[in-house]
């Protein structure tokens, strides 16, 4: 298999950060000028040390006995985690979830423009979902030049992931946000994000269960 390209920052930390962005888009509403890790470790239950050297990462300073100032801490956030230029992306499978997908208008807030879905569905291609039109898979790589896509989104079952991978790896796309429960066989230079939905579910469920169990006891 191609293995895929890794990266210096830590991973735990970049998926914390999004977590203190909502804490601090919060703090902007009610007109909050500053923050300090330990508010926002505990508004998140989090070690202020973590939080401190998380915010490092962005390359922000903090200033001492004031913090940070929440709209640079923003900005910083949102350029490390990418999201203060918009990405052009397209996405494959147009079913429940796909289709829940493409209704989320939020994701623009994180600079992501979903501009075309794709299916093989007959019933589905031509159709216009939440604004976006619905075109044949096969179409993928061809559009997905002529528009410079460089983001995917897969949201078939997993039969189907790898070949619809294969396409958007012929449309030059560099980054596949997978939905799928399949692993992907990618070349050095696509990034693959695995959003395994059970994963999650499974860690709730597990952790639920051990409350249940600590609870009858």
């Amino acid at each position: 298999m191609r293995r895929i390209k890794k990266f210096s920052a830590p991973e735990p930390a970049m998926r914390r950060l999004p977590a203190y962005l909502h804490v601090l888009s919060r703090l902007k509403k009610e007109n909050r000028l500053f923050v300090s890790c330990t508010f926002i470790a505990g508004q998140l239950r989090l070690d202020p040390t973590q939080v401190r050297k998380d915010l490092a990462l962005t390359g922000i300073i903090g200033k001492p006995r004031v913090g940070y100032s929440v709209e640079e801490l923003i900005g910083k956030i949102k350029a490390f985690l990418g999201w203060d230029i918009q990405r052009k992306a397209v996405l494959v499978g147009v079913g429940s979830l796909g289709t829940a997908i493409l209704g989320y208008q939020q994701f623009r807030l994180y600079g992501l423009n979903i501009v075309a879905a794709f299916d093989r569905d007959p019933a589905q291609i031509g159709r216009k979902i939440f604004g976006v039109d619905v075109y044949p898979v096969e179409k993928l790589p061809e559009i997905a030049i002529r528009s410079q896509i460089n983001l995917g989104i897969i949201t078939v079952n997993s039969d189907s992931a790898q070949d619809v991978a294969d396409l958007m790896i012929r449309g030059f796309i560099k980054g596949i946000w997978n939905f799928a429960p399949e692993p992907l066989d990618v070349p050095d230079d696509v990034i693959v994000e695995n959003a395994l939905l059970s994963v999650s579910l499974g860690v709730l469920t597990s952790k639920l269960k051990q409350t249940e169990k600590n609870n009858s006891q």
